[in-house]
């Protein structure tokens, strides 16, 4: 925050406190002209109000609770700018790439700044380290059909996949299903792991300068006759025609990258499985405007002992189709 507000809560926070300080002295003398444990003239419904002074214990703990947040306000992050005597932070702040995120792991082991999210991340690694270096001496086949394993590779999948393929790894529009079998860039062991380890990049070309809309039109109606739809007869004629210039990547069949050992991750095109959608108008803008999904490479992040336990779990979901 800028000094502005910095100043500006530091200022209020303090007066707060003392504020709350002055009201608890204040509640310790007597100020209402009467002794202690006499009444002070007021009565209600049988109930007399005698000036008693605040129990002990009371009094004890709001002292004890106002030195604590005197203590936790001078040594953790609290008022305004000051970062607080310990020097703690709960995270690493403004990171926005894994290369910050390790510079900055870096920086603050160098100044001595003790960095909550980093010490939880050396403490989980200390512990449970060891079990995925177990698991990882192991092959994806053996793991695959281990349960204990698959329930930690589950435990993975929901925190680090779940968000683009679903809590059931069944995807949705744009993120693959992971269950049915249909693979862009192959569904062995292997290869699933490739691409947990490095990622892939689609690169689908947009065809709307070249085709020009009637094209667009006719090379869809082409495709969709691929997998058995009724189509324009015409049109998927002339489609067919143009289809050159997508069997570079998606075979002259379409039967996609895999069926002829191409390492683009084109789809097959006559399976009606439909990463994007397979309506005339989802494959038209398909057509159109080109496809650049992007699958993150998880190296970096997960390292190589959980990466092989995840292949194993993502592996698993489809042996059973």
């Amino acid at each position: 925050m800028t000094s502005f507000w910095s100043i500006w809560v530091i200022v209020l926070t303090l007066a707060c406190l003392a504020l709350i300080f002055g009201l608890l002295l204040w509640n310790l003398k007597n100020y209402v002209g009467v002794k202690e444990g006499e009444s002070c003239g007021h009565e209600f419904d049988g109930i007399e109000e005698l000036n008693n002074p605040l129990p002990k214990w009371w009094t004890y703990m709001f002292f004890a609770t106002f030195v604590w947040s005197v203590y936790y306000l001078a040594a953790y992050p609290g008022l305004g700018n000051f970062a607080g005597f310990l020097n703690w932070t709960s995270s690493n702040q403004g990171i926005t790439t894994l290369e910050e995120s390790k510079k900055a792991v870096a920086e603050a082991q160098a100044e001595g700044q003790w960095v909550q999210l980093d010490k939880e991340f050396e403490a989980a690694d200390a512990r449970f380290g060891p079990i995925f270096q177990e698991f990882a001496k192991q092959d994806v086949l053996t793991l695959a059909k281990n349960e204990e394993a698959l329930e930690i590779g589950q435990r993975l999948f929901s925190q680090n996949c779940a968000q683009c393929h679903g809590s059931d790894a069944r995807g949705g529009a744009g993120f693959p299903n992971l269950t049915d079998n249909d693979w862009l860039y192959g569904g062995s062991p292997d290869k699933i792991k490739e691409t947990l380890l490095h990622g892939r990049v689609a690169a689908m070309p947009a065809w709307q300068d070249a085709l020009g809309d009637q094209g667009v039109k006719e090379m869809t109606a082409y495709v969709l006759s691929l997998s058995g739809r009724t189509v324009n007869q015409k049109d998927a004629a002339a489609g067919k025609a143009k289809f050159a210039m997508c069997a570079a990547c998606h075979g002259m069949d379409g039967k996609g990258s895999v069926a002829h050992n191409l390492p683009f991750g084109a789809p097959n095109l006559t399976d009606n499985i439909w990463l994007y959608g397979g309506s005339q108008r989802a494959v038209e803008d398909t057509l159109r405007h080109g496809r650049a999904g992007v699958m993150p490479a998880w190296k970096d992040i997960l390292g190589e002992d959980k990466v092989h336990l995840l292949t194993a779990y993502v592996y698993s979901l489809s042996q059973d189709q």
